[in-house]
């Protein structure tokens, strides 16, 4: 059973064999000769958070790839309010090929995997974003041509997006730096964990409180929201705390000269984010947007063995 529920859970030659295969559905896709990979085959969509990227993408992915995709609203599957979680794995499991969650607590689409008979995708938690983080990584090799020797730069909150770069990172041997104000840096767990996995591959990763520092020479810089859902309380907190860490054009210069701009979106501009760099000559946000589609259907294929 392939589930994928973090890119930790990878070696780093999988890693790279999935991006390998979203660079070649995406070229097929393009030339319009793309193969049914998934005839016939259904996936079960469970939401409890909405969203533009995931839902579209996962449900445009089962098309083309000659699937069909079912959407379950946050109202019409509560994990673990209606009935078990370990149900809801069980019974869906009867019905789908292979199921995405989008959930608040990893801790569900953990328990969904350990009851289910299906492969389970995590489409986004708290503890983690490994659907993003393949689409970020297919965008740096598009960009850059490989992982080596770049520099990824991470400004803002050490949270599931920040999770999944220092993950996809060390196994590619690509050096991150990530920058967090005091008390939103990764839980140090997490960092442990992306340290044991950069020992395999000589990635370097820093963490530091210092923006300057993060995106000095960096190939990559990259920001999220300061505030996720569910954090929403926080706004207000956070929006005294994090300016420093905005991503503008002050940053970008002292970037590498070709240096990428990439964002997961949605973007609140003018917070994390300046309209001049998302808009800008080195934004690769949408191209990043778009690599959601292709890194999925990659992540499909490989669950369901189906290439």
């Amino acid at each position: 059973m392939k589930h994928f529920l973090t890119l930790a859970d990878l070696d780093s030659g999988t890693l790279r064999e999935i991006l390998e295969l979203a660079v070649q559905i995406k070229q097929t896709q393009r030339a319009g000769t793309s193969k049914a990979y998934l005839a016939d085959k259904v996936l079960g969509m469970i939401f409890q958070k909405p969203s533009l990227r995931t839902r579209v993408s996962f449900d445009v992915a089962m098309l083309q790839l000659g699937g069909n995709a079912l959407y379950l609203s946050p109202n019409e599957i509560q994990l673990g309010q209606r009935e078990s979680t370990a149900d809801v794995a069980r019974v869906i499991s009867r019905y789908v090929d292979v199921v995405m969650a989008r959930v608040f607590g990893h801790h569900d689409v953990v328990e969904l995997a350990q009851h289910a008979s299906v492969p389970i995708i995590n489409g986004l938690s708290d503890y983690t974003h490994p659907c993003q983080g393949m689409a970020d990584f297919l965008t740096i090799l598009e960009y850059k041509g490989g992982f080596d020797g770049k520099k990824l730069a991470y400004l803002g909150d050490g949270n599931n997006v920040a999770t999944s770069l220092l993950f996809g990172a060390a196994l590619l041997g690509m050096d991150y730096t990530i920058a967090t104000p005091k008390h939103y840096a990764l839980h140090p767990a997490t960092w442990l964990l992306g340290q044991r996995l950069a020992a395999q591959t000589g990635a370097q990763l820093v963490a530091t409180q210092d923006p300057i520092e993060a995106v000095t020479d960096a190939d990559v810089i990259y920001t999220d929201t300061w505030t996720s859902m569910g954090q929403e309380e926080e706004a207000a907190r956070r929006r005294l705390v994090f300016p420093a860490y905005q991503v503008n054009e002050d940053k970008l210069r002292r970037a590498r000269k070709d240096a990428i701009v990439m964002h997961c979106l949605p973007a609140h501009r003018g917070e994390e984010i300046t309209d001049a760099v998302a808009d800008g000559p080195n934004s690769a946000i949408f191209d990043q947007a778009e690599n959601r589609l292709h890194a999925q259907k990659a992540i499909l294929v490989w669950t369901l063995d189906a290439a």
